[in-house]
């Protein structure tokens, strides 16, 4: 809600406050644009349920985000009956503030900050946030009985230190003078429209002086525009001394203005855990102030306590003593300097690993509300053995993702966490970070290693795989190179060989599930256990964890019975060795001068949903997978030869 005005403007998902409109993000309701404030802003004292438990994620917050967080914290909420501005939800929510703080009315095209008192705010809709507006009382051309709709002024100024301004639109207008005929002249944006680019007119009514907003646009652009002010609106903040780098001219909506840059890790129990051990983990946030075993019974009683809900199994004492067990393993871990998985002084932390141990290992962990794992009692189908070393059925599953920081215009890495700076979320030390909590089901495969450690080393000198590394240090270069000091390492974060076969049979997974089965792919994810050459690995998980999402019932995992996985192996296998955009397709490879980062792949054969694929559609190739249709010779290449 805008701090000035204080109703409610609208709502979103707590999983886009993670992914699409989070912290120091614009948000584009259907009248005007709020940003969303810092965490400093937010307001939980009367919101419910908001603390999220996960001890292995909160540890790979403090270690890359800040040493002081102590909380992963759910969007603020609470119940309240819809239109009743009087209750306790109605006074709980997420801050923003309308930004950018010029607006343009839609009849006279005048353009005035919102300070000026030019435009006015109304929201006198009980049930209908999504209508309040601005609107501009004095216009000349006011004839309507509704008077005319103001809107947001389309343009703001950024940098890739993620920085965010208003546009200057007075020094523009006047070439970086002030108007000689008035201290705050009034102003009026013309939009003219065309299909050349932006063609948009800054008007000064003072002194008559034009300006088409071309003239920002672009290189040539950024010489008309001032230094980077170093401001940061969502924080109520400007850089000491401002900023060095260029302002560039985005669009309201753009979609480089917010990446957010986001941790996630699946709630698995740790290795040879009891089920105990591990429920207490999940719930150490409702064990950490008991001081002693006498809380215990108390907490039984309560109906929302975890105690009551999850632990009816086990006596107070069996429960005390994992409690003391856990918080002994904490005590230990701090003073060794670790941080669980943690423990990397470079890069991101290693979050895969434990998830790999536990779908890898022979025996299966017992089964919780958060976690559950099935194997067949049969095993792998005799037909599907030279493909899956094993396939598990993840019944229940449980992600839970955290949001340290954004960047704008440029994207994070997701190898290398200081290639992109990283915006702060809060104006101090943090001492939480927003985090959301997901549900769903999946199926995890394991690729034989006899067969994907021979098949490595094979393809590992070939021309193919050497154009691909060649694109990789080419786009890291080219990314990268001009904003490092020091050694400059192209090849940092290659995936390796074996990662591009796993990722593009994954794809082809995906997307055959999506096409026979009616899953869409927006409501899939992906995680690839590809390992190192130190540590070797071979599997895919693909699973259900987006709100609302179809297939969180059992859908998915009723597709990891023999006979259903025998037929969507064979299908995606065979679709792959065709694309309609063969011979184009099949003949692509990422050769020089070109960046790509994928060969025989396009939106056809093997792209999916950004939010679906772990690394933005890239290291995809399927001449990797299966001999293609029109390139005998790719036979070699290909991890598997036959189909099943």
């Amino acid at each position: 809600m805008p701090a000035a005005f204080h109703p409610r403007v609208g709502a979103v998902r707590p999983s886009h406050l993670m992914f699409t409109s989070g912290v120091g993000a614009l948000v584009d309701l259907p009248s005007f644009a709020t940003l969303v404030r810092g965490l400093d802003d937010w307001n939980y004292r009367d919101a419910q349920d908001y603390q999220i438990s996960e001890p292995r994620l909160l540890a790979a917050v403090r270690r890359i985000h800040d040493r002081g967080v102590g909380e992963l914290r759910s969007a603020p909420w609470a119940d309240t009956t819809p239109g009743d501005r009087s209750g306790q939800g109605a006074r709980v929510g997420v801050p923003t503030v309308p930004f950018p703080n010029w607006l343009r009315c839609t009849a006279c095209n005048e353009l005035d900050v919102l300070s000026s008192g030019t435009f006015t705010f109304e929201n006198p809709w009980l049930s209908r946030p999504q209508d309040a507006r601005f609107f501009h009382g004095g216009c000349p051309r006011n004839r309507a009985a509704r008077r005319p709709l103001a809107v947001a002024a389309r343009f703001v100024l950024a940098c890739t230190n993620g920085h965010l301004d208003d546009f200057p639109y007075r020094l523009f207008v006047h070439r970086g003078e002030q108007c000689p005929k008035a201290s705050h002249p009034r102003l009026r944006m013309d939009d003219r429209g065309g299909n050349l680019g932006a063609n948009v007119e800054i008007q000064c009514a003072a002194c008559s002086a034009r300006r088409n907003i071309r003239d920002a646009m672009g290189r040539r652009g950024a010489q008309n525009l001032p230094r980077c002010r170093g401001r940061h609106p969502h924080l109520s903040t400007f850089a000491d001394g401002g900023c060095p780098v260029e302002s560039r001219v985005l669009v309201v909506g753009a979609s480089n203005q917010w990446f957010a840059q986001t941790l996630s890790v699946l709630s698995v129990p740790r290795t040879a855990a009891s089920a105990l051990a591990t429920l207490v983990e999940q719930h150490w946030v409702a064990f950490e102030p008991m001081p002693d075993q006498g809380f215990v019974p108390y907490a039984r009683g309560q109906v929302t306590s975890p105690v009551h809900l999850y632990f009816d199994r086990w006596t107070d004492a069996e429960i005390w003593a994992a409690v003391e067990r856990h918080r002994q393993t904490l005590s230990q871990t701090a003073g060794n300097g670790a941080g669980g998985d943690a423990t990397s002084e470079q890069g991101y932390p290693d979050l895969r690993t434990p998830e790999w141990e536990i779908f890898a290992a022979a025996e299966l962990p017992e089964p919780t509300a958060d976690f559950t794992l099935r194997r067949e009692p049969d095993g792998v189908p005799p037909r599907l053995t030279p493909f899956y070393a094993d396939v598990v059925q993840a019944e229940r599953l449980r992600e839970v993702r955290a949001l340290i920081g954004f960047t704008r215009l440029d994207a994070p890495d997701p190898d290398d966490p200081e290639l992109v700076v990283r915006a702060p979320i809060s104006r101090g030390g943090a001492t939480w970070v927003p985090a959301s909590e997901v549900r769903g089901e999946g199926i995890f495969l394991r690729i034989p290693e006899e067969i994907v450690g021979p098949w490595a080393a094979r393809v590992a000198d070939t021309t193919e795989m050497r154009e691909h590394r060649d694109a990789f240090g080419r786009f890291r270069a080219n990314r990268f190179s001009d904003r490092l000091t020091g050694d400059f390492d192209p090849m940092h974060g290659w995936p390796g060989e074996r990662y591009l076969a796993l990722h593009s049979l994954s794809h082809l997974l995906i997307r055959t599930i999506a096409l026979e089965c009616g899953y869409s792919s927006a409501s899939l994810s992906e995680r690839i256990y590809a390992g190192t050459d130190d540590d070797p690995r071979g599997g895919i998980l693909i699973y259900t964890a987006v709100p609302d999402a179809e297939g969180t019932l059992g859908g998915l995992v009723s597709l990891a019975e023999p006979a259903e996985l025998l037929r969507l192996t064979r299908r995606a296998l065979t679709d792959a060795r065709h694309c309609s955009s063969d011979p184009l397709c099949a003949e692509r490879l990422p050769y020089a001068p070109t960046d790509a980062l994928h060969g025989a792949a396009c939106h056809v054969c093997l792209f999916v949903s950004e939010t679906t694929c772990e690394r933005g559609n890239r290291f995809l190739d399927r001449r990797f997978v299966v001999p293609l249709a029109d390139d005998p010779d790719s036979r070699a290449l290909a991890l598997f030869g036959d189909l099943p």
